[in-house]
């Protein structure tokens, strides 16, 4: 089976493992979710992940989600830009999420980084999702 949107299916785990109260999900690796999960981490959204590799040649990204006082640390995750409708944002437009204690994933020409540090770095891009 093919999957349209990737990172909105990673997303969609997290998400549903979340309401389940899961500490870990799993999802098929590549190279767009992991800059996605590496950002999660760098803020702190997530506790880890690791790569599990499988016969076949086919890998799996083992995430370790994140929880403090019974509630998931990821109130919200949400996917902004869509394979039917993708969303740009300048450096001037880009996104602040919650009154920036929440943080945008763009997608830019130096790679996959939070909003603030695209901010940094003067640069624009796809916006992937935003988490809060």
């Amino acid at each position: 089976m093919s999957i349209s949107d990737p990172l909105g299916d990673m997303i969609t785990r997290i998400r549903n493992a979340q309401m389940r109260s899961s500490n870990r999900v799993s999802t098929p690796a590549s190279k767009l979710r992991r800059s996605v999960l590496d950002v999660l981490q760098a803020e702190g959204f997530i506790r880890g992940y690791s790569a599990v590799d499988y016969d076949g040649g086919k890998s799996e990204f083992e995430i370790e989600l994140k929880y403090f006082d019974g509630e998931p640390v990821i109130r919200q995750i949400q996917r902004v830009s869509k394979p039917g409708r993708r969303v740009y944002a300048s450096v001037k437009t880009l996104p602040v999420v919650n009154n920036g204690l929440g943080v945008s994933i763009v997608s830019t020409p130096k790679g996959v980084m939070p909003d603030w540090r695209a901010r940094e770095e003067n640069v624009g891009g796809e916006v992937l999702c935003r988490v809060f």
